[in-house]
């Protein structure tokens, strides 16, 4: 008999963290807002939040040309800390239109080895504000990831995670792992996509097969052993997406 999937816990709203003083900030958020605007592309914005499925709206930079103006705000400015990265990423989150939430992302994913375990609460509060995979991908590969590495005491929040009924704080859990290598912990990575396995949302499902095509690139004989065991319980897309590449 095939076991039932175990209950979503229920994810009680977190307090929304505050943007601390940052000089730094004071800074970034005046220049980067005056370059961007300057940037703008109505026709280009338009094709881009289509594009986005409406999650937000859009400025129309594409991203080449978004990085450059990106290197143009930031020259000249120092290194931040862990204050200043937490009120740049919230201040740039609280804009409407997508360019400065991706702004934010690249800066944290260039800095979190600045960040502590205690900027996890303000990154799950980026995870689930206006989530997409466009943002929830990043976050999860680059700064979850980067935090978690730093200190292994935050994988029981991400059980916390995987098991939620929020699914983007699911994704980013299945996901942040995927620069790990042989790092991986290879039992939470199986135990999560097992956990989740029967459920029927798209992103979680191209999340678990994602998850297990990174981990392949280590250890294709382990990823193909746990499709082979748990092929039944698996869905098509998990399986295909985990087993692309073997």
């Amino acid at each position: 008999m095939t076991p039932a999937p175990p209950a979503r816990a229920h994810t009680p709203a977190a307090p929304v963290p505050s943007a601390p003083p940052s000089a730094l900030a004071d800074l970034v958020l005046p220049r980067l807002t005056a370059l961007y605007g300057a940037a703008a592309d109505p026709a280009r914005a338009v094709q881009a939040a289509a594009y986005m499925k409406g999650v937000a709206p859009f400025l129309g930079i594409p991203t080449p040309e978004r990085r450059t103006l990106s290197r143009a705000v930031l020259e000249g400015l120092p290194r931040p800390d862990e204050a200043d990265c937490t009120a740049i990423a919230l201040r740039c989150w609280r804009l409407p239109e997508r360019e400065y939430q991706y702004f934010a992302v690249d800066y944290l994913r260039r800095h979190v080895r600045r960040c502590t375990s205690a900027f996890l609460p303000v990154t799950r509060h980026l995870v689930t504000t206006v989530p997409w995979w466009d943002t929830v991908d990043l976050l999860a590969a680059h700064v979850v990831g980067g935090l978690v590495a730093a200190d292994p005491a935050l994988r029981t929040e991400m059980d916390a995670w995987a098991a939620s009924d929020d699914i983007w704080l699911v994704r980013a859990a299945l996901l942040h792992q995927l620069g790990h290598k042989d790092a991986t912990d290879t039992a939470r990575l199986f135990r999560y996509c097992l956990n989740r396995a029967d459920d029927a949302d798209f992103f979680v499902r191209k999340a678990i097969g994602w998850s297990l095509r990174a981990y392949a690139r280590t250890d294709p004989d382990a990823v193909r052993g746990f499709v082979d065991a748990h092929r039944d319980r698996l869905s098509p897309l998990s399986v295909r997406e985990a087993l692309k590449h073997l």
